[in-house]
């Protein structure tokens, strides 16, 4: 696929800032975090804590909905942006003030929501003696900006009217898992075949990785605000909305066919997306709303005084993937369970592409005893429960072509990485806390199935057992909801059934 290349390379390239543009930080300097149960901030927060020996205050409103894992740079302050009362302990002793927050998830009117929380922030951090302010924008540029975007760019204006420095970031689409512009393009290539691409999907933009965006915003703590303090940030292609469909299809190998159409506006084309990816319907609305207008960088020289060197947008796909790779392989869904509150629904829960489907069951044993079962699974033991659908299952990938049953485990308890249990194959294992096991079967995608087991008291533990699976395409979802009654049912006995055999041992089993 071919790209434009911005026009950033036809300016001449600023020198970096001298000393007097930059403000140093120690281990006194105290840096206030907003939006830190959101995507970037979250992100940001989880750099700051790895890297920089400064103090850090995340605000939230409700400190339950935050879970992370203490550590003595980060101090979390209860506090909410749209009642200014809130607001005066969250800034006291504050140098630097992150604004990394929005309201388009708001059933309300989002932009005085956002006019509202900028002006307090603002007041606060003047009343508060804030050094500067750093914030992330919206990308876009004439009289006919959506209402998204000119929410976003007056959100600016405010806090740029607190007489404080303050450095505004202007991005385009930010590409990384879990952003909604990624996760919208993710849901549409994966659930429909044919896709009707209206003319707005023409519409250019700069699209930037999600680890760039958080560069450009960890390096502007030791910045001074220059000039207009505007910094417009984007990735080196100019590409369309469809470009990033076509892109995202490719790289994933699904087959789509788009058709380009010159009707269909966006408020249509909103309502469409509600009924075709109703999780995003709300705030996607009112993005996909901005993206009649075109979000390229129209002066690239403020970015210049960065030393951050944007990625591809291809790159910037494959760094997601990965990502989601590494992010998933490292989940502990029995933490998931217990700090997110997680319920069981039809179909499970989703987790970036994958559908999960967790349970847990707790067992009047240790840990060494609870795992016994779990690492005993398969060959001659067996599955547990419904024995004989699983020897179903076999035989019909047999039909397929797939592997089947016909190859047995190594050691009827031993197990290690790369070995083989039934159409299985192991893929990390922890004794007595971790069996994770990759599908060798014939499927529409990729599937797991991980057992956890966590101590609760002396002789008390949870087995948790989450079953996993990455559609690949609409098959791949037909496949997993069409069967997911009866995978219901199988996953439910199993679950049980380890814990039962784990409660039935003698005290020498």
């Amino acid at each position: 696929m071919n790209y434009k290349k911005s026009n950033a390379d036809s300016y001449t390239t600023a020198p970096l800032p001298a000393d007097s543009d930059t403000m140093q930080l120690d281990k006194d300097s105290l840096v206030l975090l907003t939006g830190v149960t959101g995507y970037v901030g979250g992100r940001l927060l989880s750099r700051f804590l790895k890297q920089g020996d400064f103090r850090i205050r995340g605000l939230v409103r409700d400190v339950s909905s935050l879970h992370i894992a203490a550590h003595k740079r980060l101090d979390i302050c209860e506090g909410d942006l749209a009642d200014r009362e809130t607001l005066n302990s969250a800034f006291k002793g504050v140098t630097v003030a992150y604004f990394l927050v929005h309201a388009m998830g708001s059933k309300d009117n989002f932009e005085e929501i956002e006019r509202v929380t900028a002006t307090n922030f603002a007041d606060a951090a003047r009343q508060a003696g804030v050094k500067k302010i750093i914030y992330l924008g919206g990308l876009g540029s004439g009289s006919d900006l959506s209402p998204h975007l000119q929410s976003r760019q007056k959100t600016g204006e405010i806090l740029r009217e607190s007489g404080i420095d303050v450095i505004e970031f202007r991005a385009s689409i930010i590409i990384g898992p879990g952003s909604l512009s990624f996760e919208l393009v993710r849901s549409l290539t994966a659930r429909l075949p044919v896709m009707i691409l209206p003319a707005w999907t023409a519409s250019k933009a700069q699209p930037i990785a999600i680890s760039d965006v958080l560069e450009y915003l960890q390096e502007a703590l030791d910045m001074r605000a220059v000039e207009s303090s505007i910094v417009e940030i984007g990735g080196p292609d100019t590409v369309s909305y469809h470009d990033l469909l076509r892109l995202y299809a490719d790289l994933k190998d699904l087959k789509r066919m788009m058709i380009s159409v010159p009707v269909l506006s966006p408020y249509l084309s909103s309502l469409w997306l509600g009924l075709v990816t109703p999780v995003y319907a709300r705030i996607g609305r009112k993005l996909i709303e901005s993206l009649k207008n075109d979000t390229t960088v129209e002066n690239p020289l403020p970015a210049k005084r960065f030393t951050v060197k944007p990625i591809g947008t291809e790159q910037a796909f494959r760094l997601a993937f990965r990502d989601e790779e590494v992010t998933f392989a490292n989940t502990r869904w029995c933490d998931s369970i217990s700090s997110s509150g997680l319920k069981s629904s039809y179909g499970g829960d989703r987790h970036f592409s994958r559908l999960v489907d967790i349970r847990s069951q707790v067992v009047a044993v240790d840990t060494e005893r609870a795992f016994v079962p779990v690492q005993r699974i398969g060959g001659d033991t067996g599955w547990y429960f419904c024995n004989f659908l699983w020897r179903l299952r076999a035989y019909i990938d047999l039909m397929l072509g797939g592997v089947g049953m016909r190859r047995k485990r190594r050691h009827p308890i031993e197990l290690r990485v790369g070995e083989v249990v039934d159409f299985w194959r192991v893929e990390d294992i922890e004794p007595g806390s971790l069996l994770r096991l990759r599908a060798e079967m014939k499927l529409p995608g990729r599937a797991w199935l991980q057992f956890e087991v966590q101590s609760l008291h002396r002789n008390s533990s949870v087995i948790t057992q989450t079953a996993m699976f990455d559609p690949r395409g609409i098959t791949g979802l037909l496949y997993w909801y069409s069967i997911y009654p009866l995978h219901a049912i199988i996953f439910r006995g199993m679950i049980r059934e380890i814990a039962r055999s784990a409660e039935a041992q003698t005290g020498s089993g």
